[in-house]
């Protein structure tokens, strides 16, 4: 038998001519198909031939390296938990669901409860608000992220598409469409969308003052500009451009008239498109207003007596929900977040501590001779 290899087939490794048989002819040659193989191509990424670098752990290396980690981290995560630490954050739980609260009366309210139930919650700040203030809502045991309930939208709809506006997606099932009419917007998103109305005093000789709260600029400057549009048409007329559309099942007016500001009303309201934003987790918040501070001499919201009137429209007693007013600060790092502290802090000192560990025991092992004699 002989078997004959060209130059080329030593460089890409496929034979390019026929192979000898005993017995019989050439296999691969004129009168026979291409010879399949399994073999990979002859590159250095197929061969594992590429260059690679594996580092030597030695206790020159190692122990270095753990203490950098732990003088680095440890003195971030101070900064970090300190941080968060001078974050100022007050939190009622207006629920009602225990008799002494103010709310409990209005624990069951329903949907189109009318004329809303209020309740006023009195309370106490010890420390001052220095910089501005964030208001927020939060809700626990309510699930916006669930399959159904995230998918149950029309984007385009929400951007201002007249035709998806009278034909909404089928994902809005079962709220795209409310006697024989199209809902906007469409779906369970937009259908349970918060709606209790705070308002915040400040208490001072049995005299109640009025806190200012803002209520642009608590959207996402993408979600306002771009994401979320109103129908176009002829003239700035929201009543006429939604014509044709009813309310979602769960709101006791129109999208429309959501505000009496023409650059916070329809779609582009930013209670609305704040809301829309869903939640990953069961227990969220969501920014509903801002105080500001007025001047560089006094705090935003000055030490004393507070009262927190409530209008109660959003009924969570049916899932176990609870309802909560929060005030914060933030800083450099956003609201307060003591975690990252702690982790920061936590994996420091560990490689800190494995790092004196490990100098023990190469200080005491380390120069020992553990090479074995081998007998001839």
């Amino acid at each position: 038998m002989a078997v004959n290899y060209s130059a080329k087939e030593e460089a890409d490794g496929h034979p390019s001519g026929g192979v000898g048989v005993p017995g019989g002819g050439a296999v691969g040659g004129s009168g026979g198909g291409a010879v399949k193989t399994r073999k990979p191509d002859n590159t250095a990424f197929k061969q594992q031939r590429l260059p690679a670098w594996q580092p030597i752990l030695t206790a020159g290396t190692v122990l270095p390296a753990f203490f950098i980690i732990g003088l680095i981290f440890i003195p971030i995560g101070i900064g970090i938990f300190v941080t968060s630490n001078n974050i100022r954050e007050y939190e009622i739980d207006y629920t009602g669901t225990e008799p002494s609260s103010p709310c409990n009366k209005c624990l069951n309210v329903s949907w189109d409860s009318t004329p809303p139930c209020t309740c006023t919650i009195n309370f106490t700040l010890e420390h001052s608000f220095e910089s501005n203030v964030f208001m927020y809502y939060g809700l626990s045991n309510f699930y916006q992220n669930h399959r159904r309930y995230v998918k149950s939208r029309d984007d385009s709809q929400l951007n201002g598409d007249n035709s998806s506006l009278l034909n909404p997606s089928k994902e809005c099932e079962p709220y795209r469409t409310n006697e024989d009419k199209p809902i906007a917007p469409c779906g369970a998103i937009a259908n349970s969308m918060f709606n209790d109305t705070l308002e915040l005093y400040r208490i001072d000789n049995d005299t109640r003052t009025p806190i200012t709260l803002i209520k642009k600029g608590i959207a996402w400057w993408t979600d306002k500009n771009v994401k979320f549009r109103n129908p176009t048409g002829d003239g700035n007329n929201l009543t006429a451009l939604f014509q044709g559309t009813t309310k979602p099942v769960n709101w006791p007016k129109p999208v429309y008239m959501l505000d009496s500001e023409p650059d916070n009303n329809g779609f582009i309201n930013e209670d609305f498109i704040v809301w829309m934003r869903t939640a990953a987790l069961p227990t969220f918040r969501k920014l509903y207003r801002l105080i500001e501070r007025k001047n560089n001499l006094q705090p935003t919201l000055q030490a004393g007596n507070y009262s927190l009137e409530i209008a109660y429209n959003y009924p969570v007693h049916s899932f176990d929900g609870r309802k909560r007013m929060i005030l914060s600060t933030i800083s450099w790092m956003g609201g307060k977040n003591p975690f990252l502290g702690i982790a920061y802090i936590t994996v420091g000192s560990i490689c800190f501590f494995l790092g004196v560990v490990l100098l023990i025991i190469h200080h005491k092992y380390g120069n020992r001779n553990t090479s074995a004699d081998i007998p001839n």
